[in-house]
């Protein structure tokens, strides 16, 4: 595993370095040791399988509340997305900006998203499948998201609208400045 620190902090890019032979690939996804040689102490508790039918499916920006906090790792098993975290933490050097990333099956890099940093993603194909590790179980009501089109945040989505959304996602408020 390569860790690439980000210019949010405690946002990392991780690099599986698969074993390859005639049978296929093996990769690690988390290894507590090489976390924690790069300062990653987190723990994570649950993991989730996330899958979307069509290219253009855009989730987010989601982030849990309180005690409900979490970090997470995001990897792409099929497909491909265009992934993002933006830092949404009020005292933070980094606050309001974000860095978007393309994993996929085929490039093998996972994301991590700090505690306190807001997280979606856009689908690039159809049928994606990503696969999470979380450090926080989901809690009913402490769940909020962020506009997609935010304009202090200024993300740049690779594919144009219209996107598949929730009606929840779509409404999100902006924010008051």
């Amino acid at each position: 595993m390569v860790f690439e620190k980000s210019e949010i902090k405690d946002c990392w890019l991780i690099h599986r370095t698969p074993f390859v032979d005639e049978r296929g690939y093996f990769a690690r996804v988390y290894c507590e040791d090489e976390f924690k040689k790069n300062g990653i102490t987190s723990k994570f508790v649950q993991s989730s399988l996330c899958m979307n039918k069509t290219a253009k499916t855009l989730r987010g920006l989601h982030i849990q509340l309180d005690e409900a906090a979490e970090d997470k790792i995001v990897t792409c098993t099929r497909g491909r997305i265009y992934d993002v975290c933006v830092d949404v933490r009020p005292n933070s050097e980094t606050y309001g900006k974000y860095i978007g990333v393309e994993i996929s099956e085929e490039n093998g890099i996972g994301l991590i998203i700090p505690n306190g940093c807001a997280h979606g993603y856009l689908t690039l194909t159809d049928n994606t499948q990503l696969f999470y590790s979380i450090t926080a179980f989901y809690t009913p009501g402490k769940s909020t998201g962020f506009r997609y089109d935010e304009p202090l945040f200024g993300i740049k989505w690779p594919l144009p609208e219209p996107y598949i959304m929730s009606e929840q996602d779509k409404n999100w408020e902006y924010i008051r400045r």
